[in-house]
């Protein structure tokens, strides 16, 4: 591929990646629209759609917090990884 396809390239890439964007903040702004309507209900049925709107509560080990207490058995359970990150600036 040459220099100038790659520039084509990577011209459509940003003005999808502005489109995603867009179309994420509007999406976004549905979803808070619909929460707003809701209020404290955890369910909705809405014609053919039922919308649910719960509480998740998950467990995650606090690293930072290891790390502080326990060092060396934080350095013995962190894995390393490398990967390549992609980017268009």
């Amino acid at each position: 591929m040459c220099i100038y396809e790659m520039e084509s390239k990577a011209r459509e890439l940003r003005e999808l990646q502005a489109l995603i964007e867009e179309a994420a903040a509007e999406a976004e702004a549905l979803k808070d629209a619909i929460k707003a309507a809701m209020g404290d209900a955890e369910e909705v049925h809405a014609g053919e759609y039922k919308i649910t709107w719960k509480a998740v509560t998950t467990a995650r080990i606090d690293t930072a917090a290891l790390k502080k207490a326990l060092p060396d058995l934080a350095q013995q359970f962190t894995k390393t990884t490398t990967a390549r990150r992609f980017c268009v600036a």
